[in-house]
């Protein structure tokens, strides 16, 4: 194995005191970068993702064009559905549909739990290829998405504003609801486990609708399956959380096992830093939408944002995932912002 020759993301989770913090930025490694629609035009979505050699190519355009402290591998949430056997079709533009959805006992029954690590054997290829490749660069970010937030678009059957269908599940059949969430974990923790084996640095776990629920709520259907996750990855690999929309359970998400939290913009850094009394390193939050203002005025804000944060136990990052619009060099500016902090 090679060393890493940037290993400010590690330092980063560990504590360590930095001059200025890491970035990278989630869903770096796609839509908005002309060679990775090149790719797009040539190749359906699964393609992409199941075939180690497209993904490794794609997960390192933004280490190679933009310039991040990490790279994420390419790869997408609903591949743990999938290789639990059900159907999940991605159709550009418009996001996932799962054409038969998790209504009954017998639908949670029929869910596959068994040898995932074989079916999801391409995601580790990728891994494995993509670390050889990097050559100690930059460290690697496995991911996978929270049981939540895959509960939501396995009883949903695609995207949704308010996730109704998922919540009226969890609140007229709880018991099934934690049966499902309890399989998808024990799936997940597998997947993340695999991944730190072949090679991932990090891993985050999205819990991308983790906001749609109450503060009440959270700690019933989405923190006791995180907290399962972080203490069963923690000893292979550090974990980063990232409950969006759910700055109220930052508190009770610091005294984890986890070795970072992700934020959203809808929380301030210092109330951040008050919740979780500065004990666990904090991951974001700058507004995607701010990469289309004016080069000049995103990096005023990036400095900004950094030194409310501090460049100690802090990653810089978005508060969510890059959109397809941002120019390249506005991209960049956000890195190369960070990158010159304090300099």
């Amino acid at each position: 194995m090679s060393e890493l020759k940037n290993d400010l993301l590690l330092r980063a989770l560990k504590g360590e005191t930095l001059s200025r913090p890491p970035v990278w930025m989630m869903r770096q490694a796609g839509r908005y970068l002309p060679d990775y629609i090149k790719l797009r035009q040539k190749y359906d979505f699964f393609t992409r993702v199941q075939t180690p050699e497209l993904a490794c190519e794609i997960t390192l355009q933004p280490v190679d064009q933009v310039g991040v402290d990490a790279a994420i591998i390419f790869s997408d949430i609903l591949v743990i559905p999938q290789a639990m056997g059900m159907e999940v079709l991605m159709e550009e533009g418009k996001g996932p549909l799962l054409p038969n959805v998790v209504k009954t006992a017998a639908d949670i029954d029929a869910l596959q739990t068994d040898a995932v690590e074989e079916r999801l054997a391409y995601v580790m290829n990728a891994l494995a290829l993509t670390k050889k490749e990097l050559n100690g660069r930059v460290p690697l970010i496995g991911f996978a998405g929270a049981p939540w937030t895959l509960l939501c678009y396995m009883i949903e059957g695609k995207g949704s504003k308010t996730f109704d269908k998922a919540k009226q599940f969890c609140f007229t059949q709880p018991e099934l609801a934690y049966r499902l969430l309890q399989k998808i974990t024990d799936v997940t923790i597998v997947y993340l486990k695999a991944q730190a084996k072949a090679g991932a640095n990090m891993v985050q776990v999205f819990d991308s609708w983790s906001g749609m629920l109450s503060p009440a709520d959270f700690k019933i259907y989405a923190q006791p399956y995180l907290v399962q996750i972080a203490d069963a990855v923690s000893p292979d690999v550090p974990v980063t959380l990232f409950p969006k929309g759910s700055w109220y359970a930052l508190g009770d998400l610091s005294k984890t096992s986890a070795a970072g939290l992700g934020l959203d913009w809808s929380v301030t850094p210092q109330l951040a830093r008050t919740m979780t009394n500065n004990s666990i390193t904090l991951q974001g939050n700058f507004d995607p939408s701010k990469l289309l203002a004016p080069i000049p005025q995103i990096k005023k804000e990036v400095n900004e944002m950094i030194d409310a944060f501090g460049t100690t136990r802090y990653i810089a990052n978005l508060g969510h995932g890059i959109l397809p619009n941002v120019p390249v060099d506005h991209a960049r500016a956000f890195v190369d912002a960070v990158k010159e902090y304090g300099s």
